[in-house]
């Protein structure tokens, strides 16, 4: 079993009406060393015992807003959820155990794709708000290549509201002209962002020009989207070894 270590919070806000940022800080004295992409667990007791949740973390290793030992989570609400009442009711300067860093949904030093297809829905966007320093060092890097690296983030949600992290995206986008952000709203017409469309993730991939010779896709979120854009993207050419998948299913 993995060594777990305290955390406590540091800091909160709301991020949608049924999602909550948090903000921790290891309070042993120890660092934790992680990738962007990784996920902590969080463990508690319930009515049955033992048990952990996992969550991935919103922040990148070297971001210059978090220290080496502040970790980031976006929660979202389950009714009835044992790990939903413990993170929604806990306040600021209370503890609680975590174990990690755990997961490979990590971009990866070997790539040498010409462009990445980063594609989340709810909190399955978290793992990309992380690797947004990395992303900003590789374009650097591959600025006077033949071919510079792309990058295009699809974000699902119903509303705009529901847009988790969207101006984070947006403002990342116009400092970055190799980073595209497509956000799609099912429920309403976007109007906050400029390439917003309406409907699901997958009807933002046409404009995209898919190009199996060319992408790596990365798809994080609710099983359904995960299933179906791996699937289209299947039919388009891709194959297995160039998606990458983490699907976030709802415990209570």
């Amino acid at each position: 079993m993995a060594a777990q270590f305290p955390l406590q919070l540091v800091d909160s806000f709301m991020l949608a009406d049924e999602v909550r940022h948090l903000r921790f800080q290891r309070t042993d004295g120890e660092t934790l060393a992680f990738i962007a992409g990784q996920f902590l667990q969080i463990h508690f007791n319930n009515e049955v015992g033992p048990t952990k949740r996992s969550y991935s973390l919103a922040n990148a290793p070297s971001s210059a807003a978090s220290a080496a030992d502040q970790f980031e989570i976006a929660v979202s609400y389950v009714q009835g959820g044992a790990a939903t009442k413990l993170l929604s009711e806990l306040q600021s300067g209370e503890t609680l155990q975590a174990s990690g860093p755990y997961g490979r949904f990590c971009l990866q030093d070997a790539d040498q794709n010409q462009r990445y297809l980063l594609v989340g829905t709810g909190t399955g966007i978290t793992p990309y708000r992380a690797m947004l320093p990395k992303l900003a060092e590789r374009f650097a890097n591959r600025a006077s290549a033949a071919k510079p690296l792309q990058v295009a983030l699809v974000q699902g949600a119903r509303t705009e509201a529901e847009l988790l992290y969207g101006d984070e995206f947006q403002a990342f986008a116009e400092r970055h002209p190799e980073f595209s952000y497509v956000p799609c709203v099912s429920r309403e017409d976007p109007k906050r962002y400029p390439a917003g469309i309406r409907g699901y993730v997958q009807h933002g991939f046409p404009a995209l020009q898919l190009n199996p010779e060319q992408d790596i896709a990365y798809l994080c979120g609710n099983p359904n989207m995960v299933d179906e854009c791996f699937n289209q993207l299947k039919e388009s050419g891709f194959a297995i070894s160039q998606v990458r998948r983490e699907k976030y299913v709802s415990s209570k």
